[in-house]
């Protein structure tokens, strides 16, 4: 992630503290795409990775976990708090991972270090994405991978977006999604993506949709709904009647996903590819 300034607070102020505070309930919701990242660099011979925005840390330590103690995983993010975590994590899973705390569209990376860049829903935050990816491309030897997984549109992920939907006549001030800018859906437009691996300086270019049925226990949705997106920024704002009327509005607006003790929903994302 890129230390634009709204981002930057964000992610060392209300939401990076919100997934310090619910990484077990996120790692378990995220679960499936770990997964799919990690099957990547099984088919690969990776043994130096780059995790970018690496957050509380899972994805870097599955890699290191997987790639073994000759390996050297790397985890980069703007998020102080978040990074934290991941160290704690690290060595108590006892695992040969380090992390950077610094914008990945900026930092002085060693040149021709990676054989491997991933990212589990990290680089869609940049402020210039075509110089982020062009500063990871020096960082990533010749022949190196690079596998990401990123948001498709909201259209196509509207349980992400209910929250802010039922709350909007109640919370005009909500933080406004903006097309192609820094945020979750980014990453939506495949042609703006090819775009910015081409000219940034990669090739064998590969967007595949991916779809997957995430799912969080019941109890936990009024929790998720008011720390994360656009909501989480600004409820604790609100006067306590204001508050009480938005979460009850926008529980009901979630009904349709609840299935007893259990919230199911689609996540659509894409699973991009390239070398460097």
């Amino acid at each position: 992630m890129t230390t634009t300034p709204d981002q930057a607070k964000l992610w060392n102020t209300t939401s990076g503290c919100a997934w310090v505070d619910s990484q077990p309930l996120l790692d378990g919701l995220l679960q499936p795409f770990e997964d799919k990242l990690m099957e990547q660099i099984r088919s690969g011979t990776a043994s130096r990775a780059l995790d970018v925005g690496c957050g509380t840390g899972s994805t870097t330590i599955a890699a290191a976990r997987l790639l073994g103690p000759q390996s050297q995983c790397t985890g980069i993010d703007i998020s102080e708090p978040m990074l934290a975590l991941a160290k704690t994590r690290a060595d108590q899973a006892n695992v040969r991972a380090k992390f950077i705390c610094a914008d990945a569209q900026t930092y002085a990376f060693d040149t021709a270090t990676f054989d491997t860049i991933i990212s589990r829903f990290g680089v869609m935050f940049f402020a210039d994405p075509t110089e982020a990816f062009a500063n990871l491309r020096r960082a990533a030897i010749k022949g190196a991978r690079l596998c990401f997984i990123a948001w498709r549109g909201a259209a196509d992920n509207p349980f992400m977006t209910t929250a802010e939907r039922a709350a909007a006549s109640l919370l005009p001030d909500l933080p406004p999604r903006v097309p192609d800018g820094p945020g979750q859906f980014g990453f939506e437009n495949p042609q703006r993506v090819q775009r910015i691996l081409e000219q940034s300086g990669w090739s064998e270019i590969d967007l595949q949709p991916l779809d997957v049925t995430c799912s969080l226990p019941e109890p936990e949705l009024i929790g998720y709904f008011t720390r994360f997106g656009p909501l989480g920024q600004i409820l604790n704002q609100a006067d306590e009647s204001t508050r009480n009327r938005v979460i009850s509005t926008v529980r009901a607006a979630f009904e349709p996903y609840v299935h007893g003790a259990e919230v199911r929903f689609k996540v659509a994302s894409w699973v991009v590819n390239a070398r460097a």
